[in-house]
């Protein structure tokens, strides 16, 4: 049996520093993963740029050799997903980059800027001889500005960046307006600290205890846990592959597994139900496979790919709030969760926010909380908006201890 992965990817970068255009660069790339499934082994060729079929399939065969046991099926499917909402040339991005550029410098000339504006486009294909054909294709573009203020010691005060498939510069214009437009006025810390994140800042700690393998090993934070109350009643979290949830993302795993309805409950109302496992995961320690196999070009699928999102709330991140005040980290730097998933973060800018708007910057602290807190007791919930960052964002209670 024979199976090929590709991936292809359009890549181009306008940077710019001390508020100026410096440089314009692009990579296009595409790499293919040859497999030949044998006797319960596999053979593996991984190639950079272009090559036939006939003789990457025969260079991967010789790799059977290699015995790399892999006695597993092939999967069948057909479906292809287009995510690209805008089609934009080089030209098009260095217009954006310059306009983008010359409208934030001239608004705001008490600070110096650097970041980049790029465009990436990729595809990614799957097929075999047992009739799979997936392939799933996606573009966007970001901009990071990195900005320092002309009064200030420190070399970076703070950042902002924004992701679109079809761009617009008025998002642009009103990130810019909200964080550069109130860094200068001060602001004082609220009577309860909430934290306001992207989701996924956090989430990754937490995903990382649901792997099946160290679940079975005993070395997961949630050992012994499954199918107790261990977070909050509010807090559902879901392997979301949907065509709405995706990002450059495709909606097969490494060994060609779609979940049903693209999406698997992992956590229902505080409530872990399981592991994540690819196949041989799931064979070895006879638990249920859930299709989260990660791609390797050059060796066999692994377990780990997952894409995990919290389930939303119906309220906006202002209605959560409920007239309360959020902090909005700016920068930050180290810190992190321990073995016991206590979690520290010192904090050199963040704003106070009402849920919409910041309301001026905050002075240092450092930020406290822990795993099993972060989903549970101090868990507010997922806002069904988008405010301030362009993104989903989850809001927290957590301790601050202001530095001095």
């Amino acid at each position: 049996m024979k199976e090929k992965i590709t991936y292809t990817e359009r890549c181009s970068i306008v940077e710019f520093e001390e508020n100026q255009i410096i440089s314009f660069h692009k990579a296009d790339s595409v790499i293919h993963s040859f497999r030949v499934l044998k006797d319960g082994k596999i053979g593996i060729h991984f190639q950079k740029g272009e090559m036939d079929d006939t003789t990457g399939y025969a260079l991967a065969e010789a790799n059977l050799a290699l015995n790399r046991p892999y006695p597993y099926d092939l999967e069948t499917g057909y479906r292809k997903r287009d995510k690209i909402e805008h089609t934009y040339t080089d030209k098009d991005l260095l217009s954006i980059a310059k306009e983008g550029l010359g409208h934030i410098t001239k608004k705001y000339p008490q600070f110096t800027l650097r970041g980049s504006f790029s465009l990436q486009t990729d595809c990614w294909k799957q097929t075999n001889d047992k009739g799979m054909d997936y392939e799933n294709k996606d573009s966007h573009i970001q901009t990071t500005f990195v900005y320092k203020h002309k009064d200030s010691k420190d070399l970076v005060n703070g950042e902002f960046s924004i992701n679109q498939r079809d761009f617009s510069l008025e998002k642009l214009y009103e990130m810019a307006d909200n964080y550069l437009g109130n860094y200068e006025k001060q602001a004082e810390f609220p009577e309860e600290f909430i934290l306001q994140s992207r989701y996924y800042n956090f989430v990754g700690a937490l995903v990382s205890q649901l792997n099946a393998e160290q679940l079975a090993l005993g070395s997961s934070l949630l050992c012994g846990k499954l199918g107790e109350k261990v977070f909050s009643e509010n807090f559902t979290l879901i392997d979301d592959d949907s065509d709405e949830i995706c990002w450059h993302s495709p909606f097969w795993d490494g060994e060609g597994c779609v979940k049903e309805k693209d999406m698997r409950t992992f956590i229902e109302n505080g409530v872990p139900l399981l592991g994540y496992s690819d196949k041989r995961i799931a064979d070895k320690y006879k638990v249920p496979h859930t299709g989260n196999a990660y791609r390797s070009y050059d060796d066999i699928p692994g377990n780990g790919r997952t894409n995990m999102i919290i389930k939303r709330s119906e309220k906006t991140v202002k209605e959560l709030l409920n007239g309360k005040y959020s902090i909005v980290i700016d920068l930050a730097d180290g810190g992190g969760f321990n073995e016991t998933g206590d979690y520290v973060l010192p904090v050199f800018h963040a704003f106070l926010c009402d849920g919409e708007k910041f309301l001026g910057s905050l002075p240092p602290f450092t930020l406290f909380s822990n795993l099993f807190d972060m989903f549970g007791k101090d868990f507010i919930g997922v806002g069904s908006d988008q405010p301030v960052v362009n993104d989903k964002q989850i809001l927290i209670k957590v301790t601050v201890s202001p530095n001095v």
